[in-house]
């Protein structure tokens, strides 16, 4: 199946996949060529691709996204986000420490918009620390 992982500067990932594992507001889920057609909300966190049947958990790649939209066909998974970094490219002491900035912020925000935007940023550190640790754990 075809997958297609575009944010608002253009298509990350256009390949053929065995699967992905995408999580949505209900959960993760796991989807496999010939999927029932669905469309869905993407929540803040991982997307895992394994390109082949046959690769083990050290050939997946992982990124981390903002939240968007799914929509799934039996041939093609379309994921639309604001943002996907790839596993690769999170330094993951450098999120560590945007994280902590990001809590401090939070922490002292001093109206609903600085709160509305730290929780945000929280929110996006985290996930990045989450798919830097999965690489991490998966990749040795």
């Amino acid at each position: 199946m075809k997958l297609e992982l575009i944010t608002l500067v253009g298509k990350k990932v256009d390949q053929e996949v065995y699967e992905v594992i995408l999580p949505t507001a209900d959960g993760e889920i796991a989807v496999f060529p010939g999927h029932e057609p669905l469309v869905s909300v993407a929540v803040p966190g991982a997307i895992a691709i394994r390109a082949n049947k046959g690769d083990d958990d050290s050939k997946i790649d992982y990124y981390a996204i903002s939240g968007g939209v799914i929509e799934i066909s039996q041939t093609r998974v379309r994921v639309l986000v604001d943002e996907a970094t790839e596993d690769d490219d999170i330094v993951e002491a450098e999120t560590k420490a945007a994280l902590d900035r990001a809590i401090k912020m939070r922490d002292t925000a001093k109206n609903q918009i600085e709160l509305e935007k730290a929780h945000e940023l929280v929110d996006r550190h985290t996930v990045r620390l989450k798919v830097a640790g999965l690489r991490r754990r998966h990749r040795r």
